[in-house]
């Protein structure tokens, strides 16, 4: 296959003129009736047993033709894009000129070539970090939350209801002196306080005892989803059958060993802080590369072809589909349970799709200018990443990832670090901002198994990162 010529046919679109000579269509039409000849009757022969010119002179000399091309189309595609030199992202139109089995084969083949992308300013791009603090009231409030899962519920007899109780009702709703439809329920359990029907209802329960029987008069709210209740007074016969409470541990030095490796409650708080300020330190991190991103993104400049986006939108619901199928969802039952299209879905992540592409095209040209380039040992080391992460042979890795895909993101990295290290940074001071302090001694392993359930949600978290 020959590519005669490469014309330009707009930015980024081009039309490359191919050959292909009479003996390698030929080749094909040979290697096509193989294949579709034993599919043939012929009169005066063996089904699949009838030479090529018979065949040729019962169903025309084109009967192989048309299969002949498309045997040839994804050799042919794949060569001519490499021998034209252009980076390609999309195959558009091919069309055939001329065709026979003395010409061979003449045609044309419309490409979507990879956009020159140009980029300025981005060294000394100013961005603003956020101080990292972590309070004594950040602290208690993660141990609070290690205190409500060590809670035990109890249930209550000798006293009324009260804000935070857990109680177990019977109701029954009123409008205008007759019953509307949802407004009935048996032993249903309510947490006063916590704001889960409409306005007035839980504060009116509070102060009843176990077997009463009372009415509690509300109105819903004008915004209420239910048309015939907006704005309107209701009454609601209630019977209480149920008090419990949640009790909480002590904050102690017996709590701590009970769900953490240390000792005593100080060490266990200055745990807490540097997990907490390790988190949000790297959160602050994370929020100064988001805003370097956005920076490339309006500094890059490319005409960026409408079928780049759409690989990239493709690129996005493939990998969505893939999470979907992890879970036990094909995408097709997502889109059914949610009532959409896939065209919804093409709509919803091209904005997403259009930041990647430009993100993408910005930092590879900053690697250009920057002569940015991973080394092997880099590389390798990606590699290795992966297969550990995916519990994966290293060979296997490599036969499924490409190196110019993990070049590809190890050059993009480089680039956020090149910009990163160049930008100007600006972090406001705070005095009360936490000091490093050194790490507590953990104590021998009691209740192990139990750890890493009991920490604060937060610190679990971040011991799965590191």
């Amino acid at each position: 296959m020959n590519v005669k010529a490469t014309n330009k046919v707009e930015t980024n679109r081009y039309e490359l003129e191919l050959e292909v000579s009479a003996e390698e269509f030929n080749e094909a039409i040979n290697a096509v009736y193989k294949r579709e000849s034993k599919k043939m009757n012929i009169p005066g022969f063996r089904k699949g047993h009838a030479p090529r010119a018979f065949v040729e002179k019962y169903y025309g000399e084109e009967v192989f033709y048309e299969a002949a091309v498309d045997h040839l189309y994804r050799p042919m595609v794949m060569e001519a894009v490499e021998k034209s030199g252009l980076q390609v992202i999309s195959i558009g139109e091919f069309k055939i000129d001329e065709i026979g089995k003395e010409k061979g084969l003449l045609c044309k083949l419309n490409v979507v070539t990879k956009p020159e992308a140009s980029i300025e300013g981005y060294k000394g791009i100013e961005v603003f970090k956020e101080p990292v603090v972590v309070s004594q009231g950040d602290i208690d409030q993660e141990i609070e939350r290690v205190r409500e899962r060590n809670s035990r519920v109890i249930h209550v007899e000798d006293r009324a209801a009260a804000n935070g109780d857990i109680v177990t009702i019977d109701f029954d709703g009123y409008l205008d002196g007759k019953q509307f439809d949802g407004g009935k329920a048996e032993n249903y359990e309510l947490t006063l306080g916590a704001g889960q029907f409409i306005p007035g209802f839980e504060d009116q329960v509070v102060g009843h005892t176990i077997g009463e029987e009372f009415d509690i008069s509300v109105t819903f709210p004008e915004d209420y989803h239910a048309e015939e209740l907006k704005g309107k007074p209701v009454v609601f016969k209630i019977k209480l059958h149920e008090i419990k409470m949640k009790e909480l541990p002590e904050v102690d030095d017996e709590f701590v060993k009970d769900v953490s490796e240390f000792d005593t409650l100080e060490e266990y708080r200055k745990d807490i802080e540097q997990k907490l300020l390790s988190q949000r330190e790297k959160a602050a991190d994370a929020d100064v590369e988001n805003q370097l991103v956005e920076a490339v993104i309006e500094k890059v400049q490319a005409d960026i072809p409408d079928e780049m986006v759409e690989n990239e939108v493709d690129e996005i619901i493939n990998s969505f589909a893939y999470r979907l199928q992890s879970q036990g969802l094909k995408l097709e039952t997502y889109l059914k349970y949610t009532g959409q299209t896939t065209d919804d879905l093409r709509t919803q992540y091209k904005p997403q799709a259009e930041r990647q592409v430009k993100v993408r095209l910005g930092l590879e040209k900053i690697a250009e200018l920057e002569n940015l380039k991973p080394t092997e040992e880099e590389t390798e080391a990606e590699y290795q990443k992966l297969a550990d992460s995916y519990g994966m042979p290293l060979e296997s890795v490599k036969n499924l990832v490409t190196v110019e895909g993990i070049n590809g993101d190890i050059q993009n990295q480089k680039a956020i670090d090149f910009i990163r290290e160049n930008a100007v940074i600006q972090e406001a001071k705070d005095e009360e901002k936490a000091e490093e302090k050194p790490a507590p001694k953990k104590r021998a392993s009691r209740k192990k198994a139990k750890t890493e359930e009991e920490k604060p949600e937060e610190v679990a978290e971040e011991k799965s990162e590191g």
